[in-house]
């Protein structure tokens, strides 16, 4: 008989022959708009954030829909509020509970209003009330500003939810930075609210070691919309002057978090469901692999889906198959979680 492994990989997400032309065209249309525009360290942030809300990058400006709400939520700063966007189900259906995210953007880039697409998908597709968190960014407001914001606004929204926006917190998720940000919340969040129990955390393309030590950001793989020497621009910024022993700080890296301990801490003994989703060409690749893997070690369940060929952040971009594929798996796992 013979062994059985038992860590599996489907291999076929590797090949190159799985890599569609969809997938393949979308990748050209990055390349390009990327050869076309500066890059924000060039610029600087302040510039380049403006650059993107007046349409002078190659990518496009993102909606504001009149639906989509303003508010804000007390942070631990006395006298400070941390600015949230949210919207709401507007197809007569009555929210269930509230869906929390953290945009992506290297911790420098992004707004909460930049997702208004994205929260009338969950409030409308899977009735919840979706709300993206306005955190602030570096290099203005390095760690621990942007991520002291994410946990202020989940526990927040943990012990109000339901007076707030007349629904509990039942799914935290998070893009690239904002994954990170997901991850280091929901695992505070079971220290701090251990009683409280998330249905679902949705992990996108997420960043999980900051140290850039895992062989796929070491690499220098050719790769679109990020690479090594942006991801290091990030970490300069965000925690300028860190030695790589404090970026493996599990306050700011959740992959050096000791999962397993906070699993049987738990008094559900397991960490949240969660789903890692990931393109095999992006930079960020081992980090889901890694977090993942972890993740179903602590004896919690995880699943991560794999992407031919797909860059970093593909899921953003509507109509290109590979996308559309991760949107139907994310509508799976998250139907089968919020279940009645």
């Amino acid at each position: 008989m013979p062994v059985v492994s038992d860590v599996s990989i489907n291999t076929v997400e590797f090949r190159a022959s799985s890599i569609d032309v969809s997938t393949e065209k979308l990748t050209q249309i990055l390349e390009k708009a990327a050869k076309d525009a500066p890059r924000w360290y060039e610029v600087g942030a302040p510039k380049f954030r403006k650059m993107v809300y007046e349409g002078k990058t190659p990518f496009p400006v993102p909606p504001l829909l009149t639906n989509a709400q303003d508010a804000t939520v007390p942070s631990r700063e006395p006298g400070r509020n941390i600015w949230v966007r949210f919207y709401t189900p507007d197809n007569g259906k009555r929210s269930k509970g509230v869906y929390l995210y953290f945009h992506g953007g290297g911790f420098v880039m992004g707004s909460h209003k930049d997702q208004d697409d994205m929260l009338k998908t969950f409030a409308n597709s899977y009735r919840l009330t979706a709300v993206s968190v306005g955190y602030r960014l570096a290099p203005e407001n390095p760690f621990p500003a942007g991520i002291n914001d994410c946990v202020d606004v989940a526990e927040y929204l943990t012990d109000h939810g339901p007076a707030v926006f007349s629904a509990p917190l039942r799914v935290i998720g998070g893009s690239s930075s904002g994954g990170n940000f997901a991850a280091l919340t929901t695992l505070q969040l079971m220290r701090t609210r251990p009683q409280h129990r998330l249905d679902a955390v949705l992990f996108v393309n997420g960043f999980y070691d900051l140290t850039l030590n895992l062989p796929t950001t070491v690499q220098r793989r050719d790769s679109v919309v990020i690479d090594r020497e942006m991801l290091e621009k990030f970490i300069e910024v965000y925690a300028p002057g860190a030695s790589v022993e404090t970026l493996r700080s599990p306050f700011m890296s959740p992959l050096y978090e000791d999962l397993q301990r906070l699993a049987r801490e738990s008094p559900f003994g397991t960490l949240p469901p969660a789903l890692f989703t990931c393109g095999t060409a992006d930079p960020l690749l081992d980090d889901s692999l890694m977090m993942s893997a972890k993740w179903m070690a602590s004896g919690s369940e995880a699943v991560i889906k794999l992407y031919p060929g797909a860059p970093h952040m593909f899921s953003a971009f509507k109509g290109f198959k590979v996308a559309d594929d991760v949107a139907a798996v994310t509508m799976a796992f998250l139907n089968e979680k919020l279940a009645d």
